[in-house]
């Protein structure tokens, strides 16, 4: 499971301990296999907008950030959603240099989708629950004609 330091809003101390600040919400992240989170990604993209996204070094699986609160009800099959505490990363804060992006909030991580790229500070959960179930009946879809 991913621990991140994301945080929304300015304020991110890059502290590395596990616990809120005061000074930052949290966000959770909701993790999915790699192939379905980029056919959802591409669904948010061309529909309703997506946050910042988060792949794995070994690009096996995706890190959609969600508001806090989201781990408290997520089912989703085939995906977790982990509670998170603001650790570093301010979602939406300006960076130092003029061209830099912000360093991913997990170790071992890139952006697939940038906080600066984002269409808001995280995914609506709602909108991510409806776009990782039509992403998965187009991968059964796809794998039912091969």
């Amino acid at each position: 499971m991913w621990e991140t330091g994301v945080s929304r809003g300015v304020g991110g101390s890059g502290s590395g301990q596990n616990a809120p600040q005061d000074d930052a919400e949290p966000c959770d992240l909701v993790t999915v296999p790699a192939r379905q989170g980029l056919e959802a990604v591409d669904i948010l993209r061309l529909r309703d907008g997506v946050g910042p996204v988060l792949h794995d070094g070994a690009c096996h699986t995706l890190g959609f950030l969600v508001p806090p609160g989201t781990a408290d009800g997520w089912d989703v099959p085939g995906s977790a959603c982990t509670q998170t505490y603001g650790r570093g990363l301010a979602l939406g804060a300006e960076c130092d240099a003029e061209d830099a992006e912000p360093e991913p909030p997990v170790s071992g991580t890139g952006w697939l989708v940038p906080p600066e790229g984002a269409y808001a500070d995280a995914t609506d959960p709602v909108v991510l629950r409806a776009a990782l179930g039509e992403a998965a009946r187009t991968i059964e879809a796809v794998d039912r004609c091969q």
